[in-house]
């Protein structure tokens, strides 16, 4: 083969689509399978195993998969764990902005929704019963999901004193604990406790009442 005609053929194969820098080669990742081996996970809590009970074997027995399909899609337990509980994740409630009231009650009210999700409910009593045995699980779910639902709350909050609406002297973050405190309790400490339409209106009302701004009274 001439050089001239080498030159081409190189320059051809460089002309070709490849695989992007750093791609994965083989088959694409099943969603199917994805959805099979958490949903499996889901069914393993609901019958009462703990996650210091669940093991990757144990899991793919369940899906009905190999134990490497398993660990090609998860380094790990914990790894897992953290996609089973964003698959529970609900997109937050929109908050128009129009009232103080009515955005809390929103948020609430989206917590006691979640809490009437039998899921959602076991799988986080199971995980907060297990937190000091896995606090980096915790820790990563509470930065990527339960610190973008806070900031939102907060928000509103600031949005309550600017507006007049909730007084100045009081600490944003214990009103925050004070308005989501009662909900939480009932879904995931004491799950025999009902959680009635119209609770997230008397919770909000109720802190709102004692945090309201008091109108001065002139002195005579």
């Amino acid at each position: 083969m001439s050089r001239a005609a080498g030159d081409s053929e190189t320059a051809a194969a460089q002309a070709r689509p490849g695989p992007a820098a750093g791609a994965r080669r083989g088959r694409p990742r099943s969603t199917a399978v994805d959805s099979a081996i958490i949903e499996a996970v889901l069914r393993l809590i609901e019958d009462g195993v703990s996650i210091g009970e669940l093991s990757m074997e144990r899991i793919a027995r369940e899906a009905g998969v190999g134990k490497a399909t398993v660990y090609r899609r998860w380094s790990g337990k914990s790894a897992l764990m953290l996609d089973v509980m964003r698959s529970l994740d609900a997109q937050s409630p929109a908050l128009h902005g129009a009232s103080v009231r009515d955005d809390l009650v929103a948020l609430l009210e989206f917590l006691r929704r979640r809490g009437l999700a039998k899921r959602s409910s076991a799988l986080m009593r199971t995980v907060v019963s297990h937190v000091q045995d896995q606090p980096e699980l915790w820790a990563e779910y509470h930065d990527t999901v339960v610190r973008t639902r806070h900031e939102a709350l907060l928000g509103v909050l600031r949005r309550g004193v600017e507006s007049g609406e909730i007084r100045t002297d009081r600490d944003l973050e214990t009103l925050a604990d004070l308005f989501v405190g009662p909900m939480l309790a009932r879904a995931l400490l004491h799950e025999w406790k009902e959680l009635p339409e119209g609770l997230a209106e008397d919770i909000v009302d109720t802190v709102l009442e004692g945090v309201r701004s008091r109108p001065q009274t002139a002195v005579g």
